[in-house]
């Protein structure tokens, strides 16, 4: 059995729904939150002919027995203390539901506790509450499961409305689409009850253009079927957004396509092949119910929802700094604090004194703040090529407060930080659009120069100043104390300077400014 670390707790949530049965392993710590130690995931697809039988299938019964035997076994070697385990719609509209679960909690000691769609709704709510930002905004969050949709809305980040629909991937399969080939006849009949059913859900004015973000296997299969097309498939697909016009594209596209040959298509779980038509007719049909142009996708759901209720974190507390969060991945990868610090400090001070002549964006402050730190997180891995992999860290960390969008263009600025500076030769550069391209440019550009700023990763910097005369760029280091030595700031700041002149469009100059007086002593 492996060991917790020290002051922390090792919880296991267990989320039992129509199609699948998901563990998850987290660790906890009061300061730092949840790290995520072991998943598992089975597919028993327990709401099998659950509408039309009112009864879980046998055989849907003992593999979701035996895999609940497996994850309790994983849980017990992981040295989980607390284990909680909720059951969706299939349980609770069965009628030997509530028999079931009284087998699994007598026969392997899982605390199972079958919950209904309110409950299920705000365990939904709580883990996209504290993933997302969720302030000055009207949110509608969706989650699809096998047997159910499960609707939150939101108003800054306060819920106002809940609602449980009869519209899961599973039980709509079923009903809607029998047969190996769906006719256009199937799928326009499928959306039209889909449709009827939502409109009599909420009041879609007042949600009108809302945020829409989708927790659930529909939605992160759909993000990841969107991010494979566009040719950017990676392991990080929380907090990717995909377009309402992709969103109907994949749906035509699906739907002309048999099980058997969607299990070929590219970021789509083979596993879902038979039933991702319906949970992307859903999210099709809510996108239009919204009048939204498009969705995010949250890898985030119930289970970790319940680890956050068993440690009492608030339902709407939202996500937490995310400055503190990169900190703290910069920690568990045992980076020199200190100097990232340094260039944190020293790259906002460029920046502020720059940006009107770069044409910054908005974005691009916090875009340069979180690259600052996070620039030199590859060094766990090598020196050597630490750039390299840095991006690859920044790109597959678990919790870093940043989208997809940002996350993509961090990780690339920080790759940028040394040698060689953006290249349309790199592919994950040259898949960006144009003004993309030019932020990483911008932003590296000021990376680059702050970095080399501490070239001795000794602090010896105390500000800069810059000037534009006479054509060039003139960046002046002034060291900390009169006695200190900043050449080898100097010489390494003028030596990463390129990509900045680029972009101003002049020579740029680094050289050593005069250290500050120390203040004079009032008399006594």
């Amino acid at each position: 059995m492996t060991e917790p670390a020290a002051g922390r707790e090792r919880l296991g949530a267990i989320d039992i729904g129509s199609n699948s049965i998901r563990l998850v392993v987290a660790e906890y710590d009061p300061e730092s939150g949840f790290e995520i130690i072991d998943e598992v995931k089975d597919m028993p697809r327990l709401g099998t002919r659950v509408e039309t039988t009112h009864l879980l299938d046998r055989a849907a019964m003992t593999r979701a027995f035996a895999a609940l035997k497996r994850m309790k076994e994983v849980a017990t070697r992981r040295g989980v203390t607390r284990l909680a385990a909720v059951a969706t719609s299939a349980m609770r509209d069965a009628r030997n539901g509530t028999a079931f679960a009284k087998r699994i909690r007598r026969q392997l000691d899982i605390p199972l506790e079958i919950i209904d769609g309110d409950r299920e709704a705000e365990l939904s709510w709580r883990s996209v509450a504290h993933h997302f930002r969720l302030e000055n905004a009207r949110t509608l969050v969706a989650d699809i499961g096998g047997g159910s949709l499960e609707l939150i809305g939101a108003v800054d980040g306060m819920v106002e409305v809940t609602a449980s629909l009869p519209l899961g991937a599973v039980r709509l399969t079923e009903e809607f689409l029998p047969g190996e080939r769906t006719t256009r006849k199937e799928l326009a009949a499928l959306r039209k009850h889909i449709r009827r059913t939502l409109k009599k859900a909420l009041p879609w004015r007042d949600w009108s253009q809302a945020v829409v973000i989708g927790s659930g296997g529909s939605f992160t299969n759909l993000a990841r079927m969107a991010a494979a097309r566009a040719g950017s498939l990676g392991d990080a697909i929380h907090g990717t957004t995909v377009g309402t016009g992709e969103v109907e594209s994949l749906l035509e596209w699906l739907s002309a396509k048999t099980p058997e040959q969607r299990a070929g298509v590219p970021g789509l779980n083979p596993q879902r092949a038979d039933i991702i038509l319906a949970g992307v007719a859903v999210a099709a049909e809510l996108l239009d119910a919204l009048d939204a142009r498009a969705l995010t996708a949250s890898a985030f759901g119930l289970r970790e929802g319940l680890l956050l209720e068993m440690v009492g974190d608030p339902a709407v507390a939202g996500p937490r700094d995310p400055l503190q969060l990169i900190r703290e991945f910069v920690d568990r990868c045992r980076g020199d604090r200190r100097h990232v610090e340094q260039v944190h400090t020293l790259a906002t001070a460029l920046h502020e004194q720059l940006a009107a002549a770069l044409g910054c964006g908005v974005g691009d402050a916090w875009l340069l703040e979180a690259a600052s730190l996070l620039h030199d997180v590859g060094q766990l891995m090598s020196y050597r090529n630490h750039h390299k992999h840095s991006y690859q860290l920044i790109m597959h960390a678990d919790r870093l407060g940043l989208d997809s969008h940002d996350r993509a263009l961090v990780a690339l600025i920080s790759r940028y930080h040394r040698k060689r500076g953006p290249t349309l030769k790199h592919r994950e550069f040259a898949r960006l659009n144009d003004e993309d391209q030019a932020t990483v440019r911008r932003v590296s550009g000021l990376l680059r120069v702050a970095d080399g700023l501490d070239r001795g990763h000794t602090a010896a910097v105390d500000r800069v100043t810059v000037a534009l005369e006479d054509g060039r760029c003139v960046i002046r280091a002034s060291p900390r104390v009169k006695s200190a030595d900043v050449s080898l700031e100097v010489w390494g700041a003028q030596r990463k300077s390129d990509v900045l002149a680029k972009m101003l469009g002049c020579e740029v100059v680094v050289e050593e400014g005069m250290a500050a007086e120390p203040a004079e002593k009032k008399p006594g």
